[in-house]
């Protein structure tokens, strides 16, 4: 203001201002500050307008970057984990081998990370077969550290458990292991390293092993059969290995019946929320569940397995994604353990 404004000035000289010359016609005080009424003779605009120029600019600036990661989805990224081991026949075994080793891995566009795996994927390449089949696991240690590997829910012989000094040895560098079992039990299980697993499995020594049954009951047929990994340690949160906007989407037609496999090999729990339509849950840690029951949330802890279907009815792309909301967003948009389901017409 201008009788202010005076006064600093001839504080600055030394000189006391004149109180009467100040409250004077010739100096009087506006009746308000508004946009005629700066020091310069211009205009200002009010504070409030002001402030809300600055925050609509930094809303426009955050909503970009959400905007940008969603336009982005699903990137690419190099290496893609959990595919398809096809086992070598020896007579009637099925023969699998897997060579554990470290590698660089793109967890989401850009970030690349350290990670041990199994045949250079991360989650390791997925193991299928039959109840009753007879298989054969050969372990390749190219790690600069022992390892092992446990079968995760399969009930297997107490040596082929894969804990080292309790049914086993460790499997030192270089060296080769084998593991050799008949499948007795059926369902949705996992196999990962059992030694420093804290550091091994975070960094990428995990995958699926899925046992089909004999008899499948009818609830479990479905169209598309979806296994999705969690995981949350060195390689931050992710989704088969990957975050978003690298997370693979799960796309089916309308009218059909979608089968996903949760499996969490992290050191956290995971309520894995999907958006538009109810997931019927239908089988924990490989076993049947006595009566389907019906969510849209589903708590999955370290170790579990947990099978659901989805009857796709609802067109559209549908959010899905863990609810502890830091491992799936924050200012910069979504990121991590986020994916959605695609239904299409």
């Amino acid at each position: 203001m201008t009788v202010i404004a005076g006064g600093v000035l001839a504080a600055c000289k030394g000189k006391v201002p004149d109180t009467e010359a100040a409250a004077s016609p010739q100096t009087p005080l506006p009746a308000k500050l508004g946009a005629d009424s700066n020091l310069s003779g211009g205009t200002m605009p009010p504070p409030a307008q002001t402030a809300l120029a600055a925050q609509q600019a930094a809303a426009d600036q955050m909503d970009a970057m959400h905007e940008a990661g969603i336009k982005a989805f699903p990137a690419k990224t190099a290496g893609k984990g959990n595919q398809l081991l096809a086992p070598v026949m020896d007579g009637k075994t099925k023969v699998f081998n897997l060579t554990a080793r470290p590698i660089k891995w793109e967890n989401a566009p850009g970030m690349i990370t350290n990670a041990w795996a199994y045949n250079d994927q991360v989650p390791g390449p997925m193991i299928r077969v039959k109840e009753g089949d007879r298989v054969r696991v050969v372990l390749k240690n190219e790690l600069p550290e022992s390892t092992s590997i446990h079968f995760h829910g399969l009930i297997v012989p107490n040596e082929q458990d894969g804990v080292p000094f309790i049914t086993q040895k460790p499997v030192k560098p270089g060296a080769t292991y084998t593991y050799e079992f008949t499948v007795s039990n059926s369902g949705s299980n996992m196999y990962h390293s059992h030694h420093n697993s804290t550091k091994q499995v975070g960094m990428g020594l995990l995958g699926a092993f899925i046992v089909e049954p004999k008899n499948p009951r009818a609830i479990e047929r479905a169209d598309i059969d979806h296994v999705m990994i969690l995981n949350d340690s060195q390689g931050g949160y992710t989704l088969n290995g990957k975050g978003f906007p690298a997370t693979e989407p799960i796309v089916a037609k309308r009218g059909q019946k979608v089968r996903i496999r949760f499996m969490n090999e992290g050191i956290m729990i995971h309520p894995m929320h999907l958006h538009g339509m109810p997931m019927t849950v239908i089988s924990k840690d490989g076993w049947p569940q006595p009566a389907p029951w019906k969510c849209d949330t589903l708590n999955i802890a370290p170790g579990e397995r947990w099978d659901v279907i989805v009857n796709c009815t609802e067109l559209g792309t549908w959010a899905f994604h863990c609810h502890i909301l830091p491992h799936a967003e924050s200012e910069h948009g979504m990121f991590g353990m986020v994916t959605a389901l695609i239904v299409q017409a």
